[in-house]
C-alpha cells in the first residue's frame, strides 16, 4: 500500500525540503518507487532535484487551480531511479488567496494524489513554512506526518500549534491521519542547549522521537547546490547515515 506522508513544521529553517529531499533519495536507493510533491511557494525542493521552477510551464499550482486533476503530465519522472517528482512554481505562492473561493478546497490534492498514488511505494510531501491552506491540503491529503524540529526551545514551544492543527484536521478532513514521528534535523553535539533539548523531546515524546539526529552541516547546503541528495553528494556523511537510518526506521516503524 502507498504510503502518502506530508513532511510539516509551521516553523521555517528546520530542515523539511531537506529532509523530503535526502529521505525520498534514500528510499528510492532501497527500491521504493517514490514521489515527492513540492508545495512551498519557495519550490526549493524543485530546486534540490535540479530543476529550475523559473523554466517549467505546468506545476502542482496547475494541478490544484486549473482543475487539471490529473498530475500524470505534471510529474517529471526519473529524477534518479524510482524517484519522481510533482514541482513547484513561484505561482504557487497565490494560491493560499485562490484556494479560499474553492468548492472542497481542502480535499484538491488528495484528488490529485488519488490519480498516481497506486504507481508509488511512498509520497512525500513537502509543506511551507506555514499552516494555511496548502499545508491544509497535505495534512488532508496524507496518512503521516513527519514533524523535523531543530533542537531549540523557541522551535519546541510552536509544537502546540502544530498538534492543535493536526487535531483539527483530522476532526473535519482526515480522521486517520496520524503522527509518524518527530526527526531532530540541524542537531549540534558541541552545544549544551542542543543535546538539553533533545533529552526533554525525548521525555515528552518517547517513542514519537525517531532515533537518528541529523547533523547541522554545511555538507547539506553544498549538496543542495549541486542538485545532489547527500547519498550521492557523499555517502559516507553522517547525515547520509542518519537519513539511511531514518529511512528504515519509516519502513519498519521501528521508532
Amino acid at each position: 500500500m502507498t504510503r502518502i506522508i506530508a513532511v510539516a513544521n509551521q516553523k521555517g529553517g528546520v530542515g523539511k525540503t531537506t529532509t523530503v529531499a535526502n529521505l525520498g533519495a534514500i528510499l528510492a536507493e532501497k527500491g521504493r518507487r517514490t514521489l515527492l510533491v513540492d508545495l512551498d511557494p519557495q519550490a526549493a525542493l524543485t530546486a534540490y532535484c535540479g530543476v529550475n521552477p523559473n523554466q517549467l510551464e505546468k506545476s502542482i499550482y496547475q494541478v490544484l487551480l486549473a482543475q487539471e486533476l490529473d498530475p500524470e503530465s505534471v510529474i517529471i519522472k526519473d529524477i534518479r531511479p524510482n524517484l519522481d517528482l510533482l514541482p513547484a512554481t513561484l505561482d504557487l505562492a497565490g494560491a493560499e488567496i485562490e484556494l479560499v473561493g474553492q468548492l472542497g478546497r481542502e480535499y484538491l490534492l488528495q484528488e490529485a494524489l488519488a490519480a498516481v498514488k497506486n504507481q508509488y511505494d511512498f509520497i512525500l510531501i513537502d509543506c511551507g513554512p506555514s499552516l494555511g491552506l496548502l499545508t491544509i491540503n497535505a495534512l488532508t491529503a496524507a496518512d503521516e506526518v513527519l514533524i523535523p524540529l531543530v533542537p531549540e526551545y523557541l522551535a519546541l514551544r510552536g509544537m502546540g500549534i502544530l498538534f492543535d492543527t493536526i487535531s483539527r484536521v483530522r476532526a473535519h478532513s482526515n480522521k486517520n491521519l496520524r503522527i509518524l514521528g518527530i526527526v531532530i534535523t540541524l542537531f549540534d553535539s558541541r552545544t549544551i542547549h542542543s543535546r538539553e533539548v533533545v533529552e526533554e523531546l525525548q521525555t515528552m515524546f518517547g517513542d514519537y522521537v525517531f532515533t537518528p539526529v541529523i547533523p547541522k552541516s554545511i555538507r547539506f547546503a553544498e549538496s543542495a547546490a549541486a542538485s545532489r541528495p547527500i547519498n550521492e553528494y557523499e555517502p559516507k556523511h553522517p547525515g547520509a547515515a542518519g537519513y539511511r537510518t531514518l529511512a528504515e526506521e519509516i519502513i519498519h516503524e521501528q521508532k
